[in-house]
């Protein structure tokens, strides 16, 4: 076994080696780009080498500068992860040359299967079954087109090169096959290098299966059955699933049977995945699945596959890649339970899943647990932490959320209580659309097809309605009344308490007012424009509390902070702006004799004295809010008359801290 291997990638993949090099005592080497020098890999790893800008093309895609890192720190192998460099030919050779061991499989597999149309007569040779279609050099359009009357509407056009849907588009009628052509041809140019393009029947109610195989040098090759990623948008995979729903013994045979065969038939060796087009318009059979792509690597989705067989394959993989036979033969491997995975993103769904940025100011996830018969577990696969930036160099994944249960009703119950137990604030994510997606009827009773998402992409996407008790936690986090009382002090006890009258606060949620009144008692009643809500509440640890209204108790959680304040419940989010109030307040007070508080908040520090002549604009108070300090600055030129206010002390919007001397005249 190696002793040191350098991870030549990034984010969640890196930090998932580095977890299985670490268990079995092998030193790790991390690379990274200066957008990632203080990224959670960085961190993980034993040692880390910078390779330069953060253009994956300045950095990541340098083979040349991986191959120097892994030699100058004295790693034996290099592990590409998935993306980057991890189906390169060229760069596998160049690591061989180099005296490195290429964790992957060998350079002849890549290029045999780089290719979909080399790729699929490569397999039409093999006796693996081969979606109808042409697959040939010609790319005259005229003959393109004519291929496609011959195969039959409806068709997929799809570039030769690459993967992730990119060059891919489904055209239905004969008038539109010429415009479709032209723009897969630009997209494959601009993304592979390779404006090549192939031509396949569409198969009208599609399911995505595919088949995790693993070869080694000693001509051992097994199937480690099937998963089901035919929950998509835009030819990109959301959720997936081992195994596949409703699948025959006869049928998962017959898969994995020409899945083997695939990989034999280049030498395969280490982790691979053979994906099939399957007809999902009626049930499962042997005679109605093909082969769509062979991916030369370890997948995304891996965790489903190592959930149902127990096995780690970043280990397999690092033990072929050292020269070990495989330690499972095809006979002793059965499938145990059921999995899903769901890929938690930065991306704005209302935009059409465009990618986001922003930093994550708070980020927490359900506490994992590791499976138990008749129980069930949690696994989270993350590459970054609170406080991260989701940058626009990368892919902007933030987590795969990953479940086990003993059935598929109980693991998707599952996946759906994990993705509500998620809390993301700072960017934008599909959490939500992910946890409807979870709940989604269809989906639930296995019927599953790569239409489905745009089926009901309406209400998978919509916003659900508002209610009166978002906007009242909203309003209670920002005006900082949720946080658990501490100490033996009842005046800190009995917040909002007055013996005569009821104690009321303003604040602003976005382009509204919010008046909260404090009842006493834990309770309190919110307006918001003509609605009201009277609610109590039992406050918790980290914003989380326990909410009563009209008889009806739930829980929720509230995360106040950098300007927004978001409210989670019932697996949903809703965030809400805090206009900053000392943007306006620098202008109300500007030129006159006080200093007012502008909202709720505690005085953290005085910076000035009675008597002190002082400057407009220069800094005299501290207040603290939302765990954020906000310095209040002289109005004006002047002599400081009183301080109104202590340090330590807990004041109300509007509250009067400090005046000035009036001036002559």
């Amino acid at each position: 076994m190696f002793r040191k291997i350098l991870i030549a990638n990034r984010g969640e993949i890196a930090c998932r080696v580095i977890a299985t090099a670490r268990r079995l005592g092998i030193a790790t080497v991390a690379v990274y780009s200066d957008a990632d020098a203080g990224a959670r890999h960085v961190a993980m790893a034993d040692e880390a080498v910078r390779l330069g800008p953060p253009p994956a093309a300045e950095s990541y895609l340098r083979g040349d500068a991986i191959i120097a890192a892994a030699r100058a720190t004295g790693a034996e192998a290099i592990h590409p992860g998935y993306g980057f460099l991890s189906e390169n030919a060229g760069f596998v050779e160049a690591v061989e040359a180099a005296g490195l061991v290429f964790i992957g499989p060998p350079a002849g597999a890549i290029r045999a299967m780089g290719l979909k149309d080399a790729a699929k007569a490569l397999m039409e040779e093999a006796g693996v079954p081969v979606v109808p279609g042409y697959h040939g050099a010609d790319q005259d359009p005229e003959r393109l087109a004519a291929e496609a009357g011959r195969i039959g509407y409806p068709v997929l056009i799809k570039a030769r090169a690459g993967g992730g849907g990119k060059g891919m588009r489904l055209v239905e009628r004969p008038a539109e096959f010429a415009a479709a052509l032209e723009g897969a041809r630009r997209e494959a140019q601009a993304s592979f290098g390779d404006g090549a393009c192939l031509i396949e029947k569409y198969v009208t109610r599609p399911r995505h299966i595919e088949i995790q195989v693993f070869g080694d040098a000693h001509g051992n090759v097994v199937h480690l059955f099937e998963r089901d990623c035919s929950l998509q948008r835009r030819h990109q995979k959301v959720i997936e699933e081992a195994p596949a729903p409703d699948m025959p013994e006869a049928v998962r045979a017959a898969m994995g049977r020409a899945a083997v065969e695939a990989a034999k038939a280049i030498g395969y060796e280490g982790a691979g995945t053979v994906e099939f087009i399957v007809d999902g318009s009626g049930p499962l059979r042997e005679d109605g699945f093909w082969f769509m792509e062979m991916n030369t690597r370890l997948q995304v989705e891996h965790p489903v596959s190592e959930a149902i067989t127990g096995l780690d394959f970043v280990e397999l993989q690092l033990r072929v890649a050292a020269g070990e036979p495989l330690p499972v033969r095809q006979e002793a491997l059965a499938i145990d339970g059921w999995a899903f995975e769901a890929r938690l993103y930065a991306e704005d769904v209302g935009r059409g899943f465009l990618p986001a940025t922003g930093r994550l100011d708070h980020l927490a996830f359900p506490e994992a647990r590791a499976f138990a018969p008749g129980a069930g577990a949690v696994r989270i696969d993350s590459g970054v932490r609170q406080g991260d930036e989701i940058s626009p160099w990368y892919d902007p994944m933030i987590a795969k959320v990953i479940v086990h249960g003993p059935t598929r009703g109980a693991a998707l119950a599952m996946l759906t209580r994990a993705l509500e137990g998620c809390r993301i604030t700072g960017s934008v994510t599909n959490l939500g659309f992910l946890a409807r997606l979870s709940r989604h009827e269809s989906f639930a009773r296995g019927e599953v097809d790569t239409g489905l998402i745009a089926r009901d992409l309406e209400a998978l996407t919509g916003e659900p309605a508002e209610a009166p008790e978002d906007v009242a936690l909203a309003a209670l986090g920002a005006l900082e009344l949720l946080a658990p009382r501490e100490g033996r002090d009842p005046w800190d006890v009995l917040a909002g308490f007055r013996q005569w009258g009821v104690a009321e606060q303003v604040v602003r949620l976005g382009e509204r007012d919010v008046r909260v009144a404090l009842l006493g008692g834990g309770r309190y009643r919110v307006e918001a424009g003509d609605g009201a809500v009277t609610l109590g509440l039992a406050a918790g640890e980290g914003g989380a509390v326990r909410v009563e209204v009209d008889g009806r108790q739930f829980g929720a959680e509230v995360v106040a902070g950098a300007g927004r304040v978001t409210v989670f419940r019932d697996g949903l989010s809703r965030s809400y702006e805090l206009p900053d109030p000392l943007a306006g307040a620098a202008a109300e007070q500007a030129g006159g004799d006080a200093l007012v508080a502008p909202m709720p908040g505690l005085v953290r520090a005085i910076l000035t004295t009675p008597g002190a002549r002082v400057s407009r604009g220069e800094p005299l108070l501290v207040l603290e809010a939302m765990k954020m300090e906000h310095t209040l600055s002289a109005p004006r030129d002047g002599t400081v008359a009183e301080l109104l206010a202590a340090e330590g002390e807990q004041v109300t919007d509007g509250s009067l801290l400090l005046a000035l001397e009036a001036e002559d005249g």
